[in-house]
């Protein structure tokens, strides 16, 4: 899959089929969308090519985006595994927002390249939505490209969408969240130095802070898979931050010369989410114990993918440190339970 930073680094007279959207979390009705536009490039012999835009349109036209459902490379990862041969990341910003739809259809072809357009009937873009079904068709008929509607995939008669997945997981509902999706939901964010009690206390856990809102599900402990890397020459590792804290923005510059990202490594663990009120109240935390996790292994630094399998138990204050390590090594055993780890 070949990846372009923007509209203007298409070729447009390239055959191509096309389709626009977030695609955060790429649940199953992205998925429905994507693998009708892929059969339908291999058919034609066009290539199939999927849009986004970042930020997140919500930044710009609403001042905040919502609680993300997976992260860029994630999305990039599930593209190609879909057959999308072009993915385009498109800037969005206030002049972007304001383009009509006729001029937004011609960057990706329109009147060139382009062969066939897929949306639902719910999709509209460009200047005040103006690029719903009826005036991308209309279009379509003067530049010579076939508008396709996909109808939304229904799961419990309602339509699979990015809100509804973020509803369910923040909800706690991961049994919903996992249909809509077709997986576990999951976090990414950056391990970060914490208090050190979990070390204190024989169960030393990965803290992870956020660049930006995440979808997080109920606070409770979890039976969780893992998988993180580090990078290889670059800035060194979160000492000094303290648990919760924000990463730098992607629009940090990093340091020259640029790290060198390590492979992913996988495993499996217990977690945390809330707010610790054994030590009392604080700030609300997703906190990590590995299993086997090798001695010397480095995470501080690392950026860490969270996929929540099930949840034990909510949250809870414990009397003494003492009670909360006997519970800790319950649920901990019982995560390697249901991950099928012994």
């Amino acid at each position: 899959m070949e990846t372009l930073l923007g509209l203007a680094e298409l070729d447009r007279s390239r055959p191509r089929v096309a389709t626009i959207g977030v695609f955060d979390g790429l649940h199953r009705g992205h998925q429905a969308v994507l693998r009708q536009l892929v059969h339908e490039a291999r058919r034609t012999k066009a290539t199939a090519t999927a849009v986004t835009f970042e930020p997140h349109p919500d930044a710009v036209l609403r001042g905040a985006p919502p609680p993300r459902l997976g992260d860029p490379e994630q999305l990039m990862e599930r593209m190609a595994a879909l057959g999308i041969d072009e993915f385009v990341v498109q800037p969005f910003d206030e002049r972007f927002s304001r383009l009509e739809p006729e001029p937004f259809l011609r960057l990706l072809g329109a009147g060139e390249g382009l062969r066939a357009f897929f949306m639902t009937p719910e999709t509209a873009f460009g200047r005040n939505r103006r690029g719903d079904a009826a005036t991308v068709a209309a279009i379509g008929e003067r530049l010579g490209f076939r508008l396709v509607l996909v109808k939304p995939l229904l799961v419990g008669g309602r339509p699979v969408s990015s809100s509804r997945v973020r509803e369910a997981v923040t909800g706690g509902r991961l049994a919903e969240a996992r249909r809509l999706l077709g997986r576990a939901p999951s976090a990414t964010g950056l391990v970060v130095r914490g208090a050190g009690r979990g070390r204190d206390l024989g169960f030393p856990t990965a803290n992870l802070a956020f660049d930006e809102p995440v979808a997080l599900p109920a606070d409770g402990i979890y039976a969780v898979r893992v998988a993180w890397r580090g990078e290889m020459g670059g800035r060194g590792g979160g000492g000094g931050e303290a648990a919760g804290a924000k990463r730098p923005s992607r629009g940090v510059a990093e340091p020259s010369p640029a790290p060198r990202r390590s492979a992913w490594r996988t495993g499996a663990g217990v977690a945390s989410l809330g707010r610790r009120p054994t030590f009392g109240p604080g700030e609300r935390v997703l906190e990590v114990h590995l299993f086997d996790l090798a001695e010397g292994d480095a995470l501080y630094g690392a950026t860490m993918r969270v996929e929540f399998v099930r949840r034990q138990r909510g949250e809870r204050r414990f009397a003494s440190p003492a009670a909360l390590v006997r519970q800790m090594e319950r649920d901990a055993g019982r995560a390697r339970r249901i991950l099928g780890i012994w």
